[in-house]
């Protein structure tokens, strides 16, 4: 089952591409001084991720001038995370759960999606400076996309 609004948000650090190099982050590295989006996504160069990164990268700024920091996390590797970011011109950093720990703890990994196992659900957590998670919505169709206007009104409100 995916994490509620209430959940605390479990730590974790993964691998982490911004299209330049690749280091790691820590979410509780990152909480007390930002809010956080997680965007959990299928597949990286797929279309449908494409599409919905792109929106992300569009809307940064309004992100950052909410005190939100912005990771796109999918089962990926970090090597191809790096090339998907490149020719997307993500401006976000894409976080690799390439062992599937994460996407598991917060209940968002498809047991089978196709041929594939073991895939990240579409699904986007707000997650405030204390770790409380603050909006969760996870799609069991792999084609919808989520409202960024709601992941916005999450963020409202939060210091």
């Amino acid at each position: 089952m995916a994490l509620s609004v209430g959940d605390k948000a479990p730590d974790f650090t993964l691998p982490s591409s911004d299209g330049e190099k690749i280091d790691k982050v820590t979410l509780n590295d990152t909480l007390g001084a930002d809010n956080v989006v997680l965007a959990f996504f299928p597949f990286a160069f797929s279309s449908v991720c494409s599409e919905e990164l792109c929106e992300f990268r569009d809307q940064l700024g309004q992100f950052n001038n909410m005190n939100a920091k912005v990771y796109g996390i999918s089962v990926d590797t970090p090597f191809s995370q790096t090339e998907f970011s490149k020719s997307q011109g993500l401006n976000f950093e894409l976080l690799s759960d390439f062992n599937k720990d994460v996407s598991a703890q917060y209940g968002v990994l498809y047991e089978q999606l196709g041929n594939f196992k073991g895939v990240s659900k579409r699904s986007v957590f707000v997650v405030d400076k204390q770790g409380t998670v603050k909006y969760s919505w996870v799609s069991e169709d792999p084609t919808n996309k989520p409202d960024l206007g709601e992941v916005t009104q999450a963020l409202q409100g939060l210091e």
